[in-house]
């Protein structure tokens, strides 16, 4: 494999089996650390265990970033307002687990209105197809009637959840996933639900931002616990 390290004025061309620590990341744009590699199942579990994953756009080399800050959600601190868990309620949704994984990433990949393209490519599809064939991808889907209205996937390491992306086809049909995901995250015994990316919406429903050091500590501990593979079956809602 060979990385292209970003490095400044130093930058070079190095054979490598590993990541470089997530301290060389960039600061702007915040967190690019490396570029190159590729999407095997060894190297997306080596940089989640490390912090780091991949987003780039199709058809371009695969980018690799830690940010810095990190947005993270307790699962025990996510925030239902009244309306959703009305609207969990009696919203006439049915929630299932890891049924539907790749509908689901190509959910999310679909064109947006706030948005001029998509990172989930083909290739992304198929390597994180992989990792829940393997038992650490997961979606969590929110259905009605027999239709998918929205979800969420990410990944799975230990005690830590990776979540990577969701979608609505309905209003707060995603948020329903990520409530249910933190809920049931809370009574298996994870600690954090990586959340990337710091967004207004997440703020809004618990997560905070923690420095790269301390999420850092915190996501070894995690990820060396013992893991859950899938298929996930969630209990049944309080």
């Amino acid at each position: 494999m060979r990385i292209r390290y970003h490095g400044g004025m130093n930058e070079c061309l190095q054979p490598v089996t590993a990541f470089p620590p997530v301290e060389a990341a960039l600061v702007e744009p915040n967190g690019l650390l490396v570029q190159g590699g590729n999407l095997s199942m060894e190297l997306l579990l080596d940089a989640y265990r490390h912090g780091i994953f991949p987003w780039f756009n199709p058809g371009e080399p695969i980018l690799w970033w830690s940010p810095d800050p990190r947005m993270v959600l307790i699962p025990g601190d996510i925030r239902v307002t009244r309306s959703l868990a009305k609207r969990m309620r009696n919203g006439g949704f049915e929630l299932r687990v890891d049924t539907a994984f790749v509908e689901v990433m190509r959910a999310c990949g679909a064109p947006r209105d706030d948005a001029g393209g998509t990172w989930i490519s083909a290739e992304m599809v198929a390597a994180y197809s992989r990792l829940f064939d393997a038992g650490y991808a997961h979606s969590v889907e929110t259905w009605r009637d027999g239709v998918l209205a929205g979800g969420l996937y990410g990944v799975a390491i230990g005690r830590m959840f990776y979540g990577e992306s969701m979608f609505s086809r309905e209003a707060d049909a995603s948020k329903i996933a990520l409530v249910r995901l933190a809920q049931q995250l809370q009574r298996w015994g994870f600690g954090l639900i990586d959340c990337q990316m710091e967004t207004t919406h997440l703020f809004s429903m618990g997560a905070r931002t923690l420095p790269r050091a301390a999420f850092i500590a915190r996501l070894t501990e995690l990820v060396n616990l013992p893991h859950r593979p899938g298929p996930w079956t969630f209990d049944a809602p309080d």
